[in-house]
């Protein structure tokens, strides 16, 4: 058992080093084409004033989504993501249920969220916004988020044949989407604040 994890250990050390080195954070270095969300290392975070005094955060932990991309035009790729209401976490489990429940989101009747890009500006050698229809509870509104190209690399362990990762970010207003209704809300604020990393895996054709 010792020399099974002295050399998993080893194999760790090696590795890591490699995928570092391969790592392009250069966009243009991206294969073009078809990519799709890898669910497991993306994640969707949100944080609301709560009192006017601290931040609270939550999540949803069931992602997916495609990107076309192009990296010699950015302007020209498209994204279409989709969220699993029902799989909000936050560190209150009987909040998740109210939040989940008919007052806020209504997840029996609206259970997913969506965002599908309608144009995309690049603002850097790395960084772009990208505006789209976000439709959350029922409602399509348009929102902009701040977007930066963390890197790319050829996936390890064969899973695929590239890997890029994105950082975004956006504010929304919860009274937008009709998610003011519960009695608590003059508790909280108004304004969400979104964070999105998000990890795109190359499709094979």
């Amino acid at each position: 058992m010792r020399r099974f994890l002295l050399a998993g250990l080893i194999a760790l050390t090696l590795v890591g080093p490699a995928l570092a080195a391969n790592i392009s954070t250069d966009p243009r270095t991206a294969p073009p084409g078809a990519y799709k969300i890898e669910p497991r290392h993306t994640q969707v975070l949100f944080a609301i004033p709560h009192f006017g005094i601290t931040d609270y955060y939550g999540r949803f932990e069931k992602v997916s989504g495609t990107l076309t991309f192009n990296p010699a035009a950015p302007e020209k790729s498209a994204v279409d993501i989709t969220i699993d209401m029902t799989s909000l976490s936050v560190p209150s489990v009987p909040l998740a249920g109210e939040l989940t429940g008919a007052e806020v989101f209504d997840s029996a009747q609206f259970p997913t969220a969506t965002f599908k890009s309608t144009s995309i500006e690049r603002t850097g050698p790395t960084t772009g916004k990208i505006t789209g229809d976000l439709t959350i509870h029922g409602v399509a509104k348009p929102v902009t988020l701040d977007v930066t190209f963390n890197g790319g690399l050829q996936a390890p362990l064969g899973a695929a044949a590239y890997d890029i990762g994105f950082h975004a970010t956006g504010t929304i207003k919860r009274s937008a989407f009709g998610l003011d209704k519960m009695q608590w809300t003059g508790f909280v604020g108004d304004d969400v604040k979104l964070t999105i990393e998000a990890l795109f895996m190359q499709q094979k054709s």
